[in-house]
């Protein structure tokens, strides 16, 4: 797994993968997003070579973008995990503890969390926190509903996701 963080500027991305594709290390799945001011980039990658020499080739362009570089060894690959089943959104007034009672919530209805996105819209006065979970669980859609509905100050909505093939 290839970690890199940052300050957000353009050409993070396209730096990155170029170095990546030229070594031929194959990329698997990403994850590379804007929190804040900074740019993250998770990414799987897999070649010949070891975790050192990906290290030896990606410091230079990291120290360049001024980026903190971090690899680590991991198991699994690509297709190894659960398709989300269901899309949580969550709404409200910014305060503390909400991701914190809402994973819990669903951690408790076994509900696997594969995606969690969240944002703080609205004025500095008056923030407004927005959550989305995408994930997957055996549980029927009325009993994570029921479960959700404990919550006070946010709306929620829980919604089946459909995944077409072919």
């Amino acid at each position: 797994m290839l970690t890199l963080v940052g300050s957000d500027q353009p050409g993070i991305v396209a730096q990155i993968t170029h170095v990546v594709y030229h070594q031929g290390w194959a990329l698997g799945e990403t994850s590379m997003l804007r929190l804040g001011g900074n740019f993250t980039i998770m990414m799987m990658v897999a070649g010949a070579e070891s975790n050192e020499a990906l290290e030896k080739v990606m410091q230079p362009v990291a120290y360049r973008l001024h980026l903190h570089l971090h690899i680590d060894e991991i198991s699994g690959g690509l297709h190894q995990h659960a398709l989300p089943n269901y899309q949580v959104r969550v709404m409200g007034s910014d305060r503390v503890g909400i991701v914190a009672q809402v994973t819990g919530i669903l951690a408790e209805a076994d509900f696997n969390i594969l995606e969690l996105t969240s944002d703080v819209a609205g004025s500095a006065d008056e923030p407004v926190y927005i959550m989305t979970i995408q994930g997957h669980s055996v549980s029927e859609l009325e009993s994570i509903e029921k479960a959700l509905s404990t919550l006070d100050d946010v709306d929620v909505s829980v919604k089946p996701i459909e995944i077409l093939f072919g």
